[in-house]
């Protein structure tokens, strides 16, 4: 009898050794999927990235290695963008990269490093609403029609423009490129624009301020000339009061001698 209860003791202590043993098992593996671990390739090894343990009353389909269908590091218990393409970066929930974090992954991306806050395209590409070839977040002056030049701003600007020297005569080199405008307004018909006239610093502020309304006139006169509606025009001339280059350069100063168009809506 003491034999048999010797026994019984004996065996109640292995099986509290083994379900001791299965309990700190399970400990370390706390909210891991049936004891394994994974070593993921982008991130490197973490507290999850050691040897599986011994799993005890476990099922065959328990002791099978989890499954990374994608192949992308990620097993699909945790990978919360399943199907990612061979050889796309992920992150540690399985998902591409986005770097500048405009809602496109990395190798969609055609713009890589679009600002924060920009609106993009399905393409990751800022949007240009008015075609004109400058992003809408640069974008100063919206709505230009289609056909127009524009400058870096996506303001427009007739490029080619010349007057004679402190005049408002328009050389006939520039004839092009105002039957060129002429040629935008009339495929826009509804379309309205102000002429503005500018001019560099040089000079007195009333000579400059008189010079850029003259040739803004001057412009207007020959759309007119072209048969465009004195209605839909307007001359106004700024001066000197509206830079966009440094009038302390030769560069700057030519920059700012020029003549814009703005749509009226």
């Amino acid at each position: 009898m003491r034999k048999s209860k010797q026994t019984i003791t004996f065996i109640i202590a292995m099986l509290a050794l083994t379900l001791s043993a299965c309990a700190t098992d399970s400990s370390k593996n706390s909210g891991y999927h049936k004891g394994y671990f994974q070593n993921h390739p982008q991130s490197g090894n973490s507290e999850l990235s050691s040897v599986g343990t011994t799993c005890y009353f476990c099922t065959e389909a328990d002791k099978a290695a989890p499954k990374d269908s994608d192949n992308d590091g990620v097993i699909d218990d945790l990978d919360k963008c399943p199907g990612t393409p061979a050889n796309v970066a992920v992150d540690t929930k399985g998902c591409p990269l986005d770097s500048d974090g405009d809602g496109v992954y990395d190798y969609m991306d055609k713009c890589p490093g679009t600002p924060a806050n920009v609106k993009v395209d399905a393409k990751g590409c800022p949007l240009d609403s008015d075609g004109d070839g400058v992003y809408d977040y640069m974008d100063k002056c919206p709505g230009t029609p289609t056909g127009a030049t524009v400058n870096t701003s996506g303001c427009w600007v007739l490029k080619n423009l010349n007057f004679k020297t402190g005049k408002a005569d328009i050389e006939p080199s520039s004839f092009k490129a105002l039957n060129e405008l002429a040629a935008v307004l009339e495929a826009n018909s509804k379309l309205s624009v102000e002429v503005q006239g500018h001019t560099d610093s040089r000079g007195s502020y009333k000579m400059n301020k008189n010079l850029s309304q003259a040739r803004a006139e001057a412009v207007v006169g020959y759309l007119l000339d072209r048969g465009i509606n004195p209605m839909r025009l307007t001359a106004k001339g700024y001066g000197p009061d509206k830079p966009i280059a440094d009038n302390a350069t030769r560069a700057g100063r030519a920059a700012n001698r020029r003549v814009e168009l703005k749509p009226k809506h």
